[in-house]
């Protein structure tokens, strides 16, 4: 092979790999990202804090003293840190809160920097990879209903549950659907896969997904809480059928 031939070769082998490189998760940037925004809670190398002490106040979180308890991270895996970091549940404001949804404040390099630093911290479960295009939109419906409906409302539009507001899941990717699913984030319980296969988690997500652009026959969808365009006609012919009804009577009434 020619000397320029090599040479070309090696270039253009330099231009593909360097993007790869510069975009490969680094564990030890993690680890910095770990102890500026997640120590003073979690504790060095993800040991948790117990019991209850007062930290300074840190990135992303309000500035006053705060007394924490938080969760060790050590087993948690790439699953866990992968939901609350990509939703912006972590880092949380104020101790205490319930975690909801907020802009991230990491970009993508941090971000897979610090969940491989937490998934490096012991053994866990990797990132899922649902495949919702093979699940059963009916099925899912039928299994949402039954297990999420009570708290996030049957078109995942959201609710209210003592001690905590369960969100719409308009926003929710399908890995964090099926993230949620199996850690159980807040209130919500956790789904095993003997609760949920993974045939039925993929029908989940894709109810879901349905769910965020549905079909609403018949105008207004109001939320998309079922036919209640057709039942407030309904109710309102009704109204001015009864009052007429009324007045009818009222006169045949006045007229003996």
């Amino acid at each position: 092979m020619p000397a320029e031939l090599r040479a070309l070769v090696a270039l253009l082998a330099a231009l593909v790999l360097v993007p790869a490189a510069a975009a490969a998760p680094s564990v030890k940037q993690g680890e910095h990202l770990y102890g500026r925004y997640c120590v003073s809670c979690h504790g060095m190398n993800g040991s948790g804090v117990h019991p209850a002490r007062q930290i300074g106040a840190g990135p992303g979180r309000a500035q006053t003293q705060q007394h924490v308890v938080a969760p060790p991270l050590r087993g948690v895996g790439a699953r866990a840190a992968d939901f609350y970091l990509r939703t912006g549940y972590m880092p949380l404001q104020k101790i205490g809160l319930q975690p909801r949804r907020s802009t991230v404040i990491f970009d993508e390099q941090q971000l897979r920097s610090l969940i491989a630093y937490v998934a490096s911290l012991g053994g866990g479960p990797p990132i899922p990879q649902p495949h919702p295009e093979r699940g059963d939109i009916s099925l899912g419906q039928h299994l949402f209903t039954d297990n999420c409906a009570g708290c996030h409302q049957v078109m995942a539009e959201g609710g209210y549950v003592t001690g905590a507001v369960p969100p719409a899941l308009e926003n929710a990717t399908a890995v964090q659907v099926a993230e949620a699913v199996r850690i159980g984030p807040n209130v919500m319980p956790t789904f095993s896969r003997n609760q949920i296969s993974p045939h039925e988690l993929d029908s989940i997500i894709r109810y879901v997904e349905y769910t965020k652009n549905p079909d609403d026959r018949g105008g207004w969808a109001i939320g998309h809480l079922g036919p209640l365009p057709e039942g407030l006609v309904t109710w309102f012919i009704a109204a001015l059928a009864l009052v007429f009804t009324c007045l009818m009577i009222g006169k045949r009434l006045h007229g003996e």
